[in-house]
């Protein structure tokens, strides 16, 4: 400290205004170094007087100021070290005075306002800390009330350790995200200008961290098996894990809690723990271990690992246990390696969903006329196609398959050989008793009549309505489409089943959903659909079409509007009552055979396509009435086919013919196939007749491409939907969307345990207009500190059984003082939408007693 400077600090000391009655400044000046003791002569302070103590005229001096001069200012310089105080003959002056320094531990506590000598030590240990300007600055950024020592090691350490706050929960995760990324800038730093051994005291008082040889990868250990060791509590661990869990766990397992849930931590959190795991070699013992007492564990990914292939090998071996796999599955989305694992999940999900139908139905589907199995099926055996499609979907976006392949054979064998076998037999049968001479079942709305039926009373009302034609999309996919839209707007969605036409593919299909007086094929050469004269395949002809039925209407394909702003939207659309818009993602790439096997990705493509179509038209065109249909549906299966499900063709020479249809004049007598008159749909003097394979068998042509296909009688191709949309607009209630409610039930309010169980009730199932909730629930104090771990409800359920939509909860608190006078709370956070919120926060007490050193 410069002269210059020592003078307008002292200048500013004696000008500061005199409190708690004192009528003047003394201010001791102990330079034990005799840094100033050539220059204190020429110090320039007004109205105060300078007395150069020594050790012969303390005395004189002490003489001076009480009874020669009581009034002036004083400043005691002394060239000498501070005497303790019972040998201090000046003390009374020096407790009614203050005391300067020039030395850097006193200069950097008065940079900080700190005047409790005691703390002298502790900072006098951190001189070479302090000595800059940059972590001075930081050192004060932090929260510094009520300082002690071992506050004051916390504060160092989280400025060397770049911590965001000085909290020793804080600088371990600063030093494990460190560590991970195998540096050590930041211990080293510690190092040289820390204290290391008050970080390891800290760390063994906090977290009952003691072993000898200390390092942080052996730390990192500590803390996870500590918090392995709570939730398998039925394992018997490895001898040499032991010395690794901790006597007085629950600080230990709070920091991994959150360690593992914070997004900003996540990464390093994983590389430790894979580090971690291959040391003490997890994935050796943790085959050995019951999968059923391992199901709450998730310190390492080994742990999915092994409960993946449990699930899968219990669903192989046909040990139908579904709703206990169901609860694994929901227990393990809660936890640290679900998004990793998620696509193994889901479709071990849908694997199962397959395995239950099969299980459920015992094998057989029951005989039923044709108008019941049409039922049937939009009512109840849908869902099997859908999760035949859900499986692959996931089974697709994994990373390494060969792990399920024993699953998707498994899957691959119950859908193709039992479910669509057994169901094409009964549906076969049922059309042959049947005995129609046109495909048309009695009671079931035709798709040829669908203007007529779905269109034409909109424009009888005077009202404007949108048609959405999405090429291919059955039943099944529709009813995952209706879902979403019903929880995404207000608005009423329905769907009705409807029965397409025959032979079920895009030309007739197509021709079949416009107005029309007469439908039929063109000349015995042409294989075109016309519409009262006009070929019906281009969008322009379909325009002109509409337009000879309804002059203020048109057709457009879904690429020209996808990519409209606003303005250009309104612009094209305005003043149309009859709007067609067709849309192709999924016979697309279903039909080309480089991409057949990404139909049921061009499925989810599909939904999301048409739910964002949707929404597009009402926000932007204030659209209140969208119908969505399809031509046709598809089947599909992933393994080829062999060629006993392939027929031959040879004997008939029919005007068009495709692998699972053939058009012809004549009535053809085929073995395996059935034939109907086409009477119902065309209107034209000759009769035509389409034969179609029985079940799902194909024509055996030339070409690639055979998996997917359409065209024929199966329902999965001839269920067609017809969703009807109705956007609400009104302020009444009914249609509006909301999150279901989920409250605390447990009645207490104050917690006196270290682990503490609370339950939470789910008030309603989830149903249209009712979506889950998702919500992370933990205890704060009043300054918003977390002091507990971190759950995770997802309150999803169907169920109608209050029991299956209770949630129990377990808390663990650190371990640290609580005021009981004080109040915490627990909060409940949405965790979902754009930004997490608050959903509830309820008012607690905490009474739970720890010893001062935090052992028991």
């Amino acid at each position: 400290m410069k002269l210059n400077e020592v003078n307008r600090v002292l200048r500013d000391t004696f000008q500061e205004e005199l409190s708690n009655g004192r009528k003047r400044h003394i201010v001791f000046w102990y330079d034990e170094e005799g840094e100033f003791v050539e220059d204190i002569k020429d110090l320039e302070l007004d109205n105060v007087r300078i007395v150069t103590l020594t050790q012969n005229n303390l005395f004189a001096t002490k003489y001076e100021l009480e009874k020669v001069d009581p009034n002036s200012h004083f400043l005691i310089y002394a060239n000498m070290t501070k005497p303790v105080p019972r040998q201090d003959w000046l003390l009374d002056l020096y407790k009614v005075g203050m005391e300067f320094a020039t030395d850097r531990t006193t200069v950097n506590m008065r940079e900080l306002g700190i005047t409790d000598d005691s703390l002298r030590t502790v900072f006098k240990k951190y001189d070479k800390f302090f000595n800059s300007t940059k972590r001075l600055k930081v050192f004060q950024s932090y929260p510094l009330d009520n300082l002690t020592e071992e506050s004051i090691d916390i504060t160092v350490l989280a400025v060397l350790a770049k911590s965001s706050l000085n909290s020793l929960d804080e600088v371990v995760r600063s030093l494990l995200n460190e560590l991970s990324q195998d540096k050590s800038q930041l211990w080293d730093q510690i190092d040289k200008l820390g204290d290391k051994k008050a970080f390891w005291q800290m760390v063994e008082k906090y977290y009952g961290y003691s072993l000898e040889d200390k390092s942080l990868i052996s730390l990192m250990m500590y803390f996870t098996i500590s918090y392995l060791s709570d939730r398998m509590p039925e394992v018997e661990l490895p001898s040499m894990w032991t010395k690794y869990v901790s006597n007085r766990p629950m600080n230990s397992i709070i920091f991994m809690n959150q360690l593992m849930n914070s997004n900003a931590d996540i990464k390093a959190y994983r590389r430790l723990a894979d580090q971690i795991s291959s040391i003490i070699k997890v994935g050796e013992h943790v085959k050995e271990w019951d999968a059923n007492h391992i199901l709450d564990a998730d310190a390492f990914q080994q742990f999915d690992m092994v409960i993946i292939d449990y699930l899968q090998n219990q669903l192989i071996q046909d040990v139908n246990q579904f709703g206990t796999y169901r609860e694994i599955i929901s227990k393990r989305r809660l936890l640290h390696w679900y998004d990793k694992y998620k696509h193994d999940y889901k479709a071990i999900e849908q694997g199962l969903r397959i395995c239950e139908y099969a299980h459920n139905i015992k094998q057989f589907i029951p005989e039923k006329s044709a108008y019941d199995m049409f039922q049937i099926y939009y009512q109840k055996y849908y869902e099997v196609d859908t999760a035949y499609r859900k499986f692959y979907v996931a089974f697709d976006q994994l990373e390494h398959k060969e792990h399920l392949l024993p699953l998707r054979e498994k899957v691959e064998n119950l859908y193709t050989n039992w479910f669509l076998q057994e169901l094409a037999l009964k549906w076969t049968n049922s059309l042959e008793q049947t005995n129609y001479e046109t495909w048309a079942i009695s009671g079931i709305d035709q798709q040829n009549q669908f203007y007529k039926n779905f269109v034409q009373p909109y424009i009888n009302r005077g009202e404007r309505v949108f048609v959405i034609i999405s090429d291919a999309l059955r039943f099944e996919a529709a009813k995952e489409l209706v879902s979403l839209l019903n929880n995404e707007r207000k608005a009423s969605t329905d769907i009705t089943p409807i029965q397409s036409v025959l032979p079920s593919y895009t030309d007739l299909g197509m021709a079949s959903l416009l107005p029309h007086k007469i439908i039929k094929y063109g000349s015995e050469q042409e294989k075109s659909i016309f519409i009262d004269d006009i070929r019906a395949s281009s969008t322009v002809n379909r325009n002109q079409i509409l337009q000879s039925y309804i002059s203020d209407s048109m057709a457009i394909q879904h690429k020209e509007l996808v990519d409209m702003n606003r303005s250009n939207l309104r612009k094209t659309l305005t003043g149309k009552r009859v709007t067609y818009i067709y849309h192709n993602t999924i016979d697309a790439r279903g039909d080309n055979a480089s991409t057949e096997m990404e139909v049921f990705d061009a499925v989810e493509e599909a939904i999301n396509d048409l739910r964002v179509l949707v929404n597009q038209l009402v926000n932007n065109v204030s659209a209140s009435n969208i119908i969505i249909t399809t031509d046709h549906g598809f089947l599909y299966q992933r393994n080829p086919l062999s060629q006993s499900d392939k027929m031959p063709n040879d004997s008939v020479n029919p005007k068009l013919i495709k692998k699972r249809f053939m058009v012809s004049n004549r009535k053809t007598e085929i073995d395996g196939t059935m034939t109907f008159s086409m009477d119902g749909v065309l209107n034209q003097e000759e009769s035509s007749y389409v034969t179609v394979p029985n079940g799902t068998g194909r024509f055996a042509l030339q070409g690639p491409g055979s998996n997917y296909v359409h065209g024929g009688a199966m329902l999965q191709e001839v269920v067609v939907p017809v969703i009807t949309f109705k956007n609400d607009r009104s302020k009444f209630s009914r249609n509006d969307i909301r999150k279901v409610d989920v409250k605390l039930t447990s009645p207490t309010r104050k917690i006196t345990n270290t682990i503490t169980y609370l339950e939470f009730f789910q008030s309603e199932k989830i149903e249209d207009k009712k979506r889950p909730l998702r919500l992370k629930l933990y205890f704060t104090d009043e300054q918003n500190q977390r002091v507990s771990n971190e759950n995770i409800i997802i309150a999803d359920s169907y169920s109608t059984n209050p029991e299956e939509r209770t949630y129990r909860e377990k808390f663990v608190f650190k371990t640290i003082s609580y005021d009981k006078r004080a109040k915490y709370y627990l909060v409940l956070v949405d965790e979902e939408g754009p930004v997490e919120t608050i959903y509830e926060k309820i008012q607690f007490s905490i009474d739970i007693a720890f010893s001062n050193d935090f052992g028991f």
